[in-house]
Parts: structure tokens; sequence; C-alpha cells
């Protein structure tokens, strides 16, 4: 494969918004970790003070260090240093990366019907389905084994990873990324049976009415994907009942998180590996949901909150709260009772050790 062209350093510093010291037309061919530097068109970033005597013995000219870092004396001929070096990363990563294989134009073993729109510039991979009357906005990547439903519109400049499942009249904005296996549209779990199952009407400990007859609730609504949201893969959005279920603008899921039909997720949120939302919950703006949290239907999270990893809500949290446990209770509220199971079992010990000493029985 042919080696990509050399940025400068300079370029670089313009990308970071950061000056160079030194000699900022150093050519640049690759980020890689310091460890693995081999060639002097390498450019490293060193995060870690320990990491910074490794420079002086490896052949790179150049490196990105976070800030109170300072390289060897002589050991390279020019270096960005970086307030904030994960944002740095960030641009580092999309600078020098490197984007999958697909080429302009439909694959000869792609079925894309009649009736489907593409904009220029678009990729359809290897046994990738599009269907009727679905669109396909300029500049987007649809790898291989993807399938795209009738009426479906997938915005400009997407990327669909192989294996995305996109359902029938679901709305992708633009600049979407969905990882491998991403599910859009699958019916929602919505199910009810004829007469008041048990567990509708248990009042105790017990369940004393067989539940028969289960009929499913359909699912006639459709996904909207907002623009800039990523989601991670084999995650799934459920179609709404009736209506939209809704993941805003600019929001990030990870891997295997489950969103409920109907459910309304805002902006900018950050919603971590196997949380679970069920159905018609409502989430603000910027909330952020660590991993296998699991929030029940129909509770409301204001803007800007935090629900802790492996917590489960109940109920509604406000706007600015930070929850964790289950039930999940405010950060204060949680750690209090952390350190009185913690005080309890010291007490516990104690006690004990009393009874062994005075020849007290249990």
């Amino acid at each position: 494969m042919r080696p990509p062209d050399p940025i400068t350093l300079s370029a670089v510093a313009e990308a970071l918004a950061a000056p160079v010291c030194g000699d900022g037309s150093v050519p640049l061919r690759r980020l890689v970790h310091p460890a693995e530097a081999t060639e002097p068109t390498d450019l490293v970033m060193v995060l870690d003070p320990r990491l910074a005597g490794a420079i002086g013995g490896s052949p790179i000219r150049a490196a990105v260090l976070a800030s109170g870092i300072v390289p060897p004396a002589g050991a390279l001929a020019g270096w960005i240093v970086v307030p904030r070096p994960r944002l740095a990363l960030s641009v580092l990563l999309e600078l020098f990366a490197r984007p999958p294989h697909a080429p302009p134009g439909v694959h000869p073993t792609a079925a894309v019907d009649p009736a489907a729109r593409l904009g220029d510039g678009v990729s359809i991979g290897p046994f990738a389905y599009v269907g009727p009357n679905a669109e396909v906005g300029a500049g987007s990547r649809i790898m291989a084994h993807v399938s795209i439903g009738a009426d479906a519109r997938i915005g400009t400049d997407c990327l669909l990873y192989p294996g995305v499942r996109v359902g029938e009249r679901v709305v992708v904005g633009d600049r979407v990324i969905l990882h491998h296996n991403v599910s859009l549209g699958a019916d929602g779990f919505s199910f009810v049976s004829a007469e008041p199952a048990g567990y509708e009407i248990a009042r105790g400990d017990t369940v004393d009415t067989p539940m028969r007859d289960i009929r499913r609730i359909g699912s006639i609504g459709t996904v909207v994907i907002g623009d800039d949201v990523e989601i991670g893969a084999n995650s799934a959005v459920d179609r709404a009942n009736i209506g939209a279920t809704v993941i805003g603008r600019g929001t990030k899921i990870d891997n295997q998180v489950q969103v409920g039909h109907n459910a309304r997720i805002g902006e900018d949120c950050l919603i971590s590996g196997q949380a679970g939302i069920s159905g018609s919950v409502r989430i603000g703006n910027r909330v952020v949901i660590a991993g296998q949290a699991g929030i029940a239907d129909h509770v409301t999270i204001g803007d800007d909150a935090v629900v802790g990893g492996s917590s489960g809500v109940g109920r509604d949290v406000p706007a600015g709260r930070i929850v964790m446990g289950t039930p999940a209770v405010s950060r204060s509220l949680w750690r209090t009772r952390l350190l009185a199971v913690g005080r309890a079992g010291r007490l516990l010990r104690e006690l004990a050790a009393l009874r062994r000493r005075t020849n007290v029985e249990k």
C-alpha cells in the first residue's frame, strides 16, 4: 500500500491551534505510540512524563507533548505543547485517520432498487441493499452487507459499517456514523395479555394469576437520528409504536446499548456500553449515562444530569443531578450509604471479637 503523503509539523500545529517549538518543516506520515516509533517521519504524542525519556533513543524528530513535559535536550527537531491532551488526541487521530476502503459507486453485487436515490459520490459496498424510494445523501459510504429499507433516508457524509440495518422510513441525519451491526427501526418490545397479567395486579411477593394470550403491540412509527450522531456496534434503537424514537444531534452512543420505543434522547449526550433505556424515556441535553445503567420506562432525566455505572433509575432525575446505585439516589446519599455499610461491617467484626474475649455465646 502506498504510504500517505507527509504533512509538516507546522500543519499539525495549525490543526491543534498551538505554536511550534523548533523546526516546523519536519515531514510526518503517521501517528504512533512512543514505544512503536521506527521512522523519522513518525509523530508521537507523549502524555506521561515517564515516557519522555524514551524519545532520546527514538528515530523520531517531532512530538506532541502534554503541558509540563520537556523533551530531552537535542532529541527533537520540533515539538508542540498542548494544555488539553485528550482534545489534542482527538484532533490528531482525525488528522492521521485511515478511512475504510469505500470507493464511490455501486458494487456489482449490491442490490439498489431503481426507485432509490443516490447522491453524488455515494459508495455502496458488496451485498448491500437499498430499498425503493430510499435516499442516500452525497458522499455517504454504505459498507458491505448493509440494508436500508424502503423510504428510509440517509443524510450526507454518513458512514455505515458492515452489517448495519436501517429499517423502513427511518431518518438518519448528516455525518452520522453507525458501527457494525447497529439496528435502527426494529419493532419495540410491546405486548399485552387479554386479561390483566399476574405481575400487573400482584400486591404481595407472589404472582397468583397466570399470564395467557400474549398479544403484540405493533410499531408503525419510525426512528429519527440527528446530525453528527455516532452509535456503537451491536446497539439497537427501536421503532416507535406511534410517532418517532429520537436521538438528538451530536449524541454519542457506545456498543451494545438498547434504546426502547418512543424514547427521546437530547443533544450532545454520552451513553456508555450496555446501558438500557426503556420505552418512552425522556433524556435531556448533555446527559451522561455510564455503562450498564438501566432506565425504567417513562422516566425523565433532566439536562446535564449524570447516571453512574450499573445504576438502576426508576424515577425522574432533576437537571444537573448526579445519581448512583440501585435504586439510584444522589451521589452524596449513595456515598453516605456506602460508608454506613462499611461501618456496619466493622461494628459486627468488633462485636464478634468482644464476644470471643468475654466468652459470650452468639
